[in-house]
């Protein structure tokens, strides 16, 4: 079940600490850069899940966990403007940027042997 892959454990641990750290951001936010982190951080949590239903085909098993990736990587670019807006400390931004490449790692490796993670 994808809920025990350790790249769904530490995605979702970290879309729940983005959760909780936009609770912080100004209200302008809201609808822009709030929207934005939680959604890509979030979405992380969800390819994983798709591909993971379809890890039978792997093309289709590594484009979901492709798709996964980039939204890793993009929720590591709102961390920065998170940062750069005085929203954030240098301490968090670390600390979840830290896990985002924690994430990406664990992705790579599932995109690199995806036959690993065969249903057949």
């Amino acid at each position: 079940m994808y809920k025990q892959l350790t790249a769904y454990k530490t995605a979702f641990s970290l879309a729940m600490d983005v959760f909780e750290m936009t609770k912080k951001f100004p209200k302008e936010e809201r609808y822009s850069l709030t929207d934005q982190i939680r959604r890509s951080s979030r979405s992380v949590c969800a390819n994983i899940a798709e591909g993971y239903r379809k890890r039978r085909y792997v093309k289709h098993f590594v484009a979901k966990l492709t798709d996964a990736d980039m939204e890793n990587t993009e929720t590591q670019v709102w961390l920065e403007f998170s940062l750069a807006c005085q929203y954030i400390q240098e301490e968090t931004k670390i600390e979840l940027y830290n896990k985002t490449v924690e994430v990406g790692k664990l992705l790579g490796y599932m995109i690199n042997n995806p036959k690993k993670f065969s249903s057949k």
